[in-house]
């Protein structure tokens, strides 16, 4: 069975481009790049994974380090855990940008802070080539489908020059202004997304309590108002006790550590997101670390 999902791509100029870290994210995006047409070498610090792709995906390359992988890339696409593992990927001897040609460009797809964005942003620079923070919202089902959204910070000219391949994988793919702009602009969702399914998660368990069929509850209101991304795929989900799925609890509360981290350089505050943080590591403490994030239904049950 493959990993992605049929799409239809957009036409786009075939080029050389390197994908560094196949999770489950990077993966099917990879994918996604070779099926539009694009000539893939991919890297991933487990070389199983890299093995399996290029079983999966004829006609791809892999190259055991970054730097190898990158060596004759116009563009070189990355998604990695966190800042410190972007770091690894990119800097040092071995890393991707001691290996890239000069005005190549990076796409960092990794949900990371806006001072890495910033700070690798100007590494770039400094070596003749260009650097996009790329962040990704639609989770893993959104990979698979090509159907991410794709928040981007850093120079017009970079961002237009990468925006053609990476439709292959996206739906939508914006230029949100300078470097450490696609960052911010992750951490606005993820506040948005906190605070929404907290209150889903208290209206089920609300509707519960008061002895309501639930199911129909939510197939009534969400035609109205109340309706969200979050009540359509996981509403009833969450009332059948199923967490299986999704974005992890442990993804979230990294995501959400970068989000109050960032609150306390500009001042914003957050009342309720630190709030839901604090749900989230209730919901760790209950053993749910790797349950998707509607999850936070479990502490009012």
């Amino acid at each position: 069975m493959s990993s992605i999902n049929a799409k239809t791509y957009e036409s786009a100029p075939s080029q050389k481009v390197t994908f560094l870290c196949l999770g489950v994210m990077g993966y099917p995006m990879a994918g996604h790049l070779l099926k539009a047409g694009h000539h893939v070498t991919v890297y991933n610090r487990s070389a199983a994974k890299s093995e399996a792709f290029c079983a999966e995906f004829a006609g791809a390359k892999r190259g055991l380090t970054p730097q190898e992988a990158v060596k004759e890339a116009d563009l070189v696409f990355c998604c990695a855990g966190n800042d410190d593992d972007l770091r690894s990927v990119v800097l040092g001897e071995a890393g991707a940008f001691a290996g890239m040609k000069p005005g190549a460009i990076f796409v960092d797809h990794t949900t990371a802070s806006a001072t890495i964005a910033r700070e690798l942003y100007a590494v770039a620079q400094a070596k003749g080539l260009h650097f996009v923070d790329a962040p990704v919202s639609g989770g893993q089902a959104g990979a698979q489908n090509g159907m991410l959204t794709v928040m981007c910070g850093g120079d017009k000219e970079a961002f237009d020059a990468a925006k053609p391949a990476g439709m292959a994988f996206s739906k939508a793919f914006t230029r949100m202004g300078e470097a450490g702009a696609g960052q911010l602009t992750k951490m606005v969702n993820q506040i948005a997304i906190a605070g929404l399914v907290q209150g889903l998660s208290e209206a089920i368990a609300f509707g519960g309590k008061a002895g309501l069929d639930v199911n129909l509850v939510l197939d009534v209101i969400g035609k109205g108002a109340a309706q969200s991304w979050q009540m359509d795929n996981r509403g009833k989900t969450m009332v059948a006790d199923k967490f299986d799925f999704g974005f992890a609890v442990d993804w979230m509360r990294k995501d959400l550590g970068l989000v109050l981290d960032e609150a306390k350089r500009n001042g914003a505050k957050l009342p309720v997101t630190a709030l839901v943080d604090q749900f989230y590591a209730d919901v760790q403490s209950m053993g749910g670390q790797r349950w998707d994030t509607s999850s936070l239904i479990k502490r009012l049950q």
